[in-house]
């Protein structure tokens, strides 16, 4: 999230739920060190990931990078990123902090990669940009990956996935006053923003899949710990009840009680200065 432009309301979105969002939402996977390690030639000094939440995409560098440090506005998921760093060892290199994408507590030119999963479309992106290349090394990196939405299991699944998100956001239409909603940009648009900065001299969109094994209570756990649904708790409302269960219901007859490997599907817009 950014500072001066930054909306409470997206910073709010994800209080009270760090445990069902650290719990379900996936881990980052290897494949995004690989490939930012491999385009910076060595291995990171530094590595900041900003919007870091509860630290799912920090600790994957904790042997990869020299220093590892996370941005997070959010006291909960901060909070929890804290709560699993204490209980590591060997990890004094990594620390979470409470700070904003376009107001960084960094030196100039002392990063090597900046990452933001699952939130750069969250940020305001003129002013983060210019931050994130303010602290990166000439030859350092920006990558903002993403993970699509419902994870490809079976497309009745995902159908009734689709209908319980959209109930959700018809509610809060209905009850939460324009102002005080969350606001993310159109993550489509995240190699466009990095191109149009005129900050980085090569840019480019990687996809790629990581496969994880879920049963069907993490995989509606995913569904629930997205922050429309869990916006809606907040409100109080009922309105969600029919189609929680639906979904339920669709969930748990299709895994049976398996465990299965399931393809979560990852979009990365990368930049490097």
């Amino acid at each position: 999230m950014s500072s001066g432009s930054h909306l409470q309301s997206n910073i709010d979105r994800f209080s009270g739920f760090e445990n069902d969002y650290d719990r379900h939402r996936p881990k980052a996977p290897e494949t995004v060190v690989e490939i930012l390690s491999n385009y910076l030639g060595r291995k990171p000094g530094v590595v900041a990931d900003v919007g870091c939440g509860t630290g799912l995409s920090s600790f994957v560098w904790k042997e990869r990078a020299e220093r590892v440090i996370g941005f997070e506005p959010n006291d909960d998921m901060r909070g929890k990123a804290l709560e699993h760093l204490s209980g590591l060892t060997n990890a004094e290199h990594i620390s979470f902090q409470k700070g904003y994408s376009d107001q960084l507590a960094l030196e100039s030119s002392s990063v090597d990669i900046v990452t933001c999963s699952q939130s750069f479309h969250w940020m305001e992106p003129v002013s983060t940009l210019r931050e994130f290349a303010r602290v990166l090394r000439e030859g350092g990196i920006f990558a903002a990956y993403d993970c699509d939405w419902p994870p490809t299991l079976h497309w009745q699944v995902e159908a009734a996935y689709k209908r319980l998100i959209d109930k959700s956001e018809a509610i809060i239409a209905i009850h939460v006053p324009e102002k005080y909603r969350a606001s993310k940009r159109d993550k489509e648009q995240h190699l466009t923003q990095i191109r149009n900065s005129g900050l980085f001299r090569f840019s480019k969109e990687i996809v790629f899949d990581n496969k994880e094994q879920c049963d069907a209570k993490r995989y509606f756990g995913l569904a629930v710990s997205q922050g429309g649904i869990q916006s809606v708790f907040k409100l109080g409302s009922t309105g969600l009840d029919q189609e929680i269960k639906a979904y339920q219901s669709i969930v748990e007859n299709y895994f049976a009680g398996r465990t299965l490997d399931v393809m979560f599907s990852y979009r990365m817009r990368l930049g490097v200065k």
